[in-house]
């Protein structure tokens, strides 16, 4: 009895399924499915040039001449100081609205005067009111070539008791430039007794 339950049982087990060949086939779908694209390369960026806030050459003070004449007035600086103009800009009416002038390794501002400015030349102030000083290698010689391109002496050459060889002219523009050549180097106490000196004898009668 118990021998024929068993047989039984073992004939209502079901046999077990032999697996089926789906999975290659699976592979074999995805094998032939498109590759997924690579995503664009992006354009390379663009360096952009840092721009320096003072620009080369250029110092952080920089002096502006107005000028009656300023075409005149560069040509004059050239032949008196050495001045190389760097680029210049007329206007409407030939007159120049900005030129920039170098003179050693500074620069100078310059433009013609202009009607209703608020800026004046010199000559419709009656005179000006600041000098422009120069430092040069050899400050006799460009004094010299000054007076000759036909600048006046308002001060002529010395040895000024702060230290340099120096002088000053007067440009038929009005402007005045002080030109000088450092020969000693002092301190200020011996700048001061040295200064007392000189006006003590600037102050002597006759």
């Amino acid at each position: 009895m118990g021998k024929a339950v068993k047989a039984k049982a073992a004939a209502k087990t079901p046999a077990a399924k032999t697996p089926t060949a789906k999975a290659p086939a699976a592979k074999a779908s995805a094998a032939s499915a498109p590759a997924a694209k690579a995503p664009a390369a992006s354009a390379p960026a663009v360096k952009r040039k840092v721009v320096k806030p003072i620009p080369e050459g250029q110092h952080s003070v920089t002096p502006y001449l107005v000028v009656r004449g300023a075409t005149e007035a560069i040509d004059l600086y050239r032949k008196a100081f050495g001045a190389v103009n760097r680029g210049s800009m007329p206007g409407p009416d030939g007159k120049i609205v900005h030129a920039e002038l170098q003179i050693g390794d500074a620069f100078i501002y310059l433009s013609d005067e202009m009607p209703g400015g608020n800026c004046r030349s010199p000559q419709s102030l009656g005179g000006c009111s600041c000098t422009i000083h120069l430092y040069l290698e050899d400050a006799d010689a460009v004094f010299n070539q000054a007076v000759a391109a036909g600048c006046k002496i308002s001060m002529p050459m010395m040895d000024a008791f702060w230290g340099d060889r120096y002088g000053k002219v007067t440009d038929p523009f009005g402007h005045e430039w002080s030109i000088g050549t450092h020969k000693e180097d002092l301190t200020m106490e011996e700048m001061a007794k040295r200064g007392a000196a000189a006006m003590a004898q600037f102050s002597k009668p006759g």
